[in-house]
């Protein structure tokens, strides 16, 4: 009974939908009370032209499958090709500075390298020096001024032809007037008196044979090096002896004779120290073999150099 009242119902209804009609405007929503006034969107800025576009992130590598540091091949250069340098570096040694630029020092140069002058003189030094040399009874006469270029020359030269009276200076030499002053009292306090004593038969010296006087050069002839004080005419290279009898004594090395002429050489060789401010000997080196060298080169706090 139920089921058959649940089919009439149906039916009912199935008959009644033929008639049914829609309206022809539905309800419209209604807006919320809180949203009816909206308020208006913030004006957004344009964008510049000159903007720049902000690149996208790379797509992250799979490192397991990168190479090595040591399998990537390291680009090589080509001979000519060096890398450039950081600013402010330089790569390799530093360049060597021009010849030009590099002095050298006194001991390398020539005498045209050390552009020397030659040293004045003071008149009223050099009148007093040839009044002593008169005195001594030197025989001498006044040269014009030498200056033969680098230095070299003497300002008030001297030509000495005896060393003191009967004594004479062969050849005759050209030096400054203190020079020939310190040989004449050398000759007179020392090498006169040590004859006699050493040789007195031999009958007293007649002559000092020179084997060097005023000559424009350096130390020992060298190319290079300090100028020689012969240049100035500061010094005289005495090479022997004449006596009135017998031989020559010439100066050689005789440190170890024994003779009187030994003692001879040996005595005027050290007196020479008191009268002249270098002194060297056959004794001190191999350039001075034959002869005795002597000079009035002037040094700081009065020191003589004696060998």
């Amino acid at each position: 009974m139920r089921e058959f009242r649940k089919m009439a119902v149906i039916l009912a209804a199935l008959a009644l939908l033929p008639g049914a009609k829609l309206p022809r405007t539905g309800p419209l929503p209604q807006a919320k009370p809180e949203a009816a006034i909206e308020a208006p969107a913030a004006p957004q800025p344009e964008k510049k032209q000159e903007e720049e576009q902000v690149p996208k992130p790379a797509p992250a590598q799979n490192l397991e499958t990168l190479p090595a540091a040591s399998e990537v091949p390291t680009p090589q250069l080509k001979p000519s090709e060096t890398p450039a340098a950081p600013a402010g570096e330089k790569f390799g040694p530093p360049s060597p500075a021009p010849e030009d630029l590099t002095p050298k020092p006194p001991t390398e140069q020539t005498l045209e390298e050390q552009h020397l002058t030659v040293e004045p003189e003071s008149d009223a030094d050099h009148a007093e020096c040839t009044r002593e040399l008169q005195s001594l009874g030197v025989v001498f006469r006044e040269t014009p001024r030498i200056d033969d270029d680098n230095g070299c020359g003497i300002d008030k030269p001297i030509i000495v032809s005896q060393a003191l009276p009967g004594i004479a200076l062969k050849p005759e030499a050209t030096l400054r007037c203190p020079t020939a002053l310190a040989l004449a009292r050398w000759m007179k306090g020392s090498v006169i008196p040590a004859a006699l004593v050493a040789l007195p038969e031999s009958g007293g010296i007649t002559a000092i044979n020179q084997a060097s006087a005023y000559i424009c050069r350096l130390r020992n002839g060298a190319d290079t090096g300090k100028m020689s004080e012969h240049a100035r005419g500061n010094a005289i290279d005495i090479a022997s002896f004449s006596f009135k009898k017998g031989e020559d004594v010439a100066v050689r090395s005789r440190r170890d004779d024994s003779t009187l002429t030994g003692a001879f050489q040996r005595t005027v060789s050290a007196a020479g120290c008191l009268y002249f401010t270098t002194v060297l000997d056959p004794e001190s080196d191999a350039a001075h073999e034959t002869h005795f060298h002597l000079d009035v080169i002037e040094r700081k706090g009065g020191f003589r150099y004696c060998h």
